[in-house]
């Protein structure tokens, strides 16, 4: 009996500017996946209208991802590349797994629950249902791994019981297609048509806080756009912001965990760390003690150096919308053949007539 084969499936949403953030949280993370694994990475457009329906630019948005992955170091050539509503069977596979989850498992979504706030009764059905969708993403592709942050862990969850769910109701569908892989379920050995996809986190998690206040998120919708480094950001851009980001009056600690009450410092030490590929140890080691004056210009050195040359490159990529629309048509055609070899068994499965 064969196994599934290793495969990376993610996606970013086209809304609005990237920023350090997703760089440090996900898109040098997918760079990374590349050596070791084969990788469908989709830019998730039918994602961004479950909870805004209406964007102001959204072709422009779904380019510009694609953009930051290929600038990045993405290699659509290798691994796919591709826009999610260019590939209908992600659609027509959520349908058949709102069917299968059950609205109990729905309801218990922390993400829907903070999304949607105290009006959910007005909350689209789009927001509600988005976890199946994400798990369609996944499983058309029968994706076995998945990088995941700590938001994201229990759509992961709900994926995996989506496709137990899946493949033990139809068992003997499967087994009479003979469509079943082998997989572990604990200690036991199963038969099953969907993997149980599988979290890939690599390394300890990179959490880039606003540049103007250490408890929030680096996010592209604040106001301030000294809040954040943005990947289209030049050298001069990125540079001004580091020199003016919030800080303290004491110099830094002699020990990490003196960071720990100070979340500007913990916040500018850790992006100094994770562009260096180093742990905030080892960046206390060698400049614990000394005052902000002397930090930020190292720290803006090193994030010029990093990510001046990313940005110039995405520029350069968004310059050419073709060449940006034709990696994605290529890389839809790619993904949509792999998806329609297992919407064909599922629709096997179901029962469902096919042409």
């Amino acid at each position: 009996m064969s196994s599934f084969k290793p495969l990376v499936f993610s996606g970013v949403q086209p809304t609005g500017n990237l920023h350090l953030g997703n760089y440090l949280g996900a898109i040098r993370k997918f760079v990374a996946l590349q050596e070791n694994y084969e990788c469908i990475y989709c830019v998730v457009d039918l994602h961004s209208i479950t909870a805004q329906l209406v964007h102001d630019d959204l072709p422009g948005q779904t380019r510009a991802i694609t953009a930051a992955f290929l600038a990045a170091g993405i290699d659509p050539a290798k691994h796919i590349v591709f826009n999610q509503s260019r590939v209908p069977q992600h659609a027509e596979l959520a349908w058949i797994f709102n069917c299968v989850a059950r609205i109990g498992w729905m309801n218990r979504m922390t993400q829907f629950k903070d999304k949607a706030g105290k009006d959910r009764e007005n909350a689209s059905l789009g927001l509600l249902a988005y976890p199946s969708l994400m798990a369609a993403d996944i499983l058309v592709y029968r994706a076995t791994h998945v990088p995941v942050g700590d938001d994201q862990k229990q759509h992961l969850e709900l994926t995996r019981d989506i496709a137990t769910k899946f493949n033990n109701d139809f068992s003997e569908r499967i087994a009479e297609l003979d469509v079943g892989v082998e997989m572990m379920m604990g200690e036991e050995r199963v038969n099953g048509f969907f993997p149980l996809t599988e979290p890939l986190i690599e390394g300890p998690a990179t959490r880039v806080m606003s540049l103007r206040d250490g408890t929030r998120k680096m996010s592209k919708s604040d106001p301030s756009d000294l809040s954040r480094i943005n990947l289209t950001d030049d050298a001069d851009a990125i540079a001004k912001k580091i020199r003016k980001a919030k800080t303290d009056p004491a110099p830094l600690p002699v020990d990490p965990d003196g960071l720990a009450s100070r979340p500007e410092a913990e916040n500018l030490v850790g992006i100094y760390a994770a562009l260096a590929d180093q742990s905030r140890a080892d960046v206390i080691r060698d400049f614990g003690g000394r005052q902000f004056s002397e930090f930020k210009p190292a720290l803006a050195e090193l994030a010029v150096e990093k990510m001046a040359p990313i940005a110039a490159e995405m520029r350069r990529i968004m310059a050419d919308p073709g060449y940006v629309d034709g990696v994605l048509r290529d890389g839809g055609e790619r993904a949509g053949a792999l998806a329609e070899e297992t919407m064909t068994s599922v629709r096997d499965i179901i029962g469902l007539l096919q042409r």
